[in-house]
């Protein structure tokens, strides 16, 4: 009769330990994480990066706190994360210039955007806009294209990150255009160039520009997503202003170094996840221009290997060099 009683109390502690959530079977966090991004403050990755740490130390009751590692074309934030112990207590918003466009662009890199991280989860989708300063004497994308056309390698374009570089090039091969690329520390710097009229075009994610363009500073010319932008409404495609077909959005979504135990990437991928489909992160991400796009480790792990193949295939259709 004892060993029955003890027994089923045996039982019912296991069910209570499976019910629980996998971060506190394991006791994480007990103190501050921290989460790296590679892009500076403005940027696309870093607001989504605070608000997420935000949604994190709510669920976990512990401080995430956001480190900004900017510069290098993201290796100085991924090689943090990479190189940082797999205990959860060092994540990454990596985006897709920092966890793709390298990998396509780079034969040597110091950290591996595959093998040295797992996914958890993805956040959010943004188009990115094709932009002149205000001052610009191109009121439409036809009147851009015609211009660079004209003069093969003359005009200057804002490079905010590798990949920015890349889209751009894609642009610039669907339109068959040569323009010079001058390269920056992140879009917000790139876009305040373009603002000041230092540069004469660029492309830049929407949470980026809208804000310039709110202001009067830089005009939109066209976006690169497939549809409009409800923010956008009169400013066409790149697919209706003659490139058929011409669809491209930057990503984020939060990394972590490899080797992290499961049940610790499953629990922060299940907070991450349930936080950015509450309307209250709809509206937030929306309010940037951009859409929720969660799905689950597997799911990203899938994108970005499909992300990295389709980039490395631009980076050979527009003949951009390798380094």
């Amino acid at each position: 009769m004892a060993f029955d009683v003890l027994r089923r109390r045996l039982m019912l502690a296991s069910l209570a330990l499976l019910a629980l959530p996998a971060a506190a079977q394991t006791g994480y966090p007990t103190r501050p994480v921290k989460i790296i991004v590679s892009l500076p403050p403005g940027s696309g990755a870093d607001s989504t990066a605070r608000f997420i740490a935000q949604q994190l130390a709510g669920k976990f009751r512990q401080p995430f706190v956001v480190e900004n590692r900017p510069g290098a074309n993201g290796f100085i934030g991924a090689r943090a994360v990479a190189e940082a112990a797999p205990d959860g207590y060092t994540l990454f918003v990596g985006s897709n210039s920092s966890m793709v466009t390298n990998a396509a662009l780079f034969r040597s890199l110091p950290y591996d955007p595959v093998k040295d991280f797992v996914p958890v989860e993805r956040i959010a989708r943004f188009a990115m806009v094709v932009v002149v300063p205000a001052s610009s004497p191109f009121k439409t994308l036809g009147g851009l294209v015609e211009a660079i056309r004209n003069a093969p390698g003359k005009l200057n374009y804002a490079s905010g990150s590798a990949g920015y570089q890349v889209y751009t090039e894609l642009f610039h091969e669907r339109f068959h255009l040569k323009g010079n690329p001058i390269s920056y520390k992140g879009t917000a710097p790139a876009m305040t160039d373009v603002a000041a009229a230092n540069v004469d075009y660029a492309i830049g994610e929407i949470s980026s520009v809208l804000p310039l363009i709110r202001a009067g500073r830089i005009r939109p010319l066209a976006v690169t997503d497939s549809q409009r932008q409800k923010d956008l409404p009169q400013v066409p495609t790149v697919a209706e202003s003659g490139a058929p077909g011409f669809d491209v959005t930057a990503w984020t979504g939060v990394f972590a170094p490899a080797r992290v135990p499961e049940p610790i990437v499953k629990a922060l991928s299940d907070a991450v996840r349930t936080a950015m489909q509450g309307p209250d992160s709809v509206k937030f991400i929306s309010g940037l221009g951009g859409t929720v796009y969660p799905g689950g480790p597997q799911a990203l792990r899938e994108f970005q290997l499909a992300e990295i193949a389709r980039t490395r295939e631009i980076v050979k259709t527009a003949g951009i060099p390798v380094e």
